[in-house]
């Protein structure tokens, strides 16, 4: 394989043209990745695989456009594994939770009673996780996040509060949740499992922690990943993969030292600053056609 050395792919998807899929707002999620997944996944694998789920917008875009023949999302994070399961796994506890959604009266007061007190059941969990995604700066669940203040346009917490938007998007979920399998668990090692799985596609969207980024830390609960393992596995899966990360020296020459190919495509992040994601992959002559 030949690695190449080129400008960034330019163009800058517009998220806006983009379904959005997912109940979460996910830091670091993938929507501006979405058409360029469909771009890849053209020869259609039997068996997608997400290891690092998170708000899981790919995952869920191969489900609802029939990508794949079946999606398996993972994500360890317990707040948005009780998300996934309640969706995923049971009809009414997702009709339950799509229903307090939308029934649900959300002012200071009820949103630190909610986020106080402790969930009894999954569904209430749920509730409460999505309740806090909804409402706190960036949809950022891990430690030392707080709600918004001035939001946009003065709404505050109120400001990503779009109830019956995500009441219609987990009912979407549910109409083909038949394709989908969730597993919370450890994502390296489910790609483990499935290494030998020639017909299936791995897509690779691990926290932001190599080369001494601290943005992942800062984002998600379980950060901390051992980034050599991960490509160590990687290179031994028989189906293709699609990695992104951070464009870091040390993510390059791990990439290099697995003999991948690794091009800069342009994004925008959520404050519609212009910046370059590292894709790294067996072959990305794909994506520069």
């Amino acid at each position: 394989m030949v690695l190449f050395e080129t400008k960034a792919l330019t163009h800058i998807i517009n998220v806006a043209a983009v379904p959005q899929r997912s109940p979460f707002r996910y830091p670091g999620g993938k929507t501006w990745l979405v058409p360029r997944i469909r771009q890849w996944l053209k020869k259609r694998p039997a068996h997608f695989i997400e290891p690092f789920a998170g708000g899981a917008i790919v995952g869920l875009t191969v489900g609802a456009e029939d990508l794949a023949d079946h999606v398996t999302m993972v994500e360890c994070d317990e707040q948005v594994a009780s998300v996934w399961k309640v969706i995923i796994e049971g009809e009414s506890d997702a009709i339950w939770l799509a229903e307090t959604i939308v029934m649900f009266n959300l002012t200071d007061e009820t949103l630190a009673e909610v986020l106080t007190s402790k969930p009894g059941t999954l569904r209430e969990k749920a509730f409460q996780t999505v309740l806090k995604n909804r409402t706190f700066h960036g949809g950022i669940l891990a430690a030392g996040s707080s709600p918004l203040k001035h939001g946009e346009n003065g709404r505050g917490i109120r400001s990503r509060w779009y109830a019956e938007t995500l009441k219609r998007r987990i009912l979407d979920i549910v109409e083909y949740r038949d394709k989908i399998t969730f597993v919370q668990g450890d994502g390296i090692e489910v790609m483990r499992k499935n290494s030998r799985k020639g017909d299936a596609a791995f897509f690779i969207d691990p926290p932001y922690t190599a080369g001494g980024k601290r943005a992942g830390r800062r984002l998600y609960t379980y950060s901390e990943l051992d980034h050599d393992k991960l490509f160590k596995v990687t290179s031994k899966v028989e189906g293709d993969f699609l990695m992104t990360y951070d464009d870091a020296e040390d993510v390059r020459e791990l990439a290099k030292s697995y003999n991948f190919d690794t091009e800069l495509v342009a994004m925008k992040n959520t404050h519609h600053a212009s910046m370059k994601e590292l894709l790294i992959g067996r072959d990305l002559d794909w994506a520069r056609l």
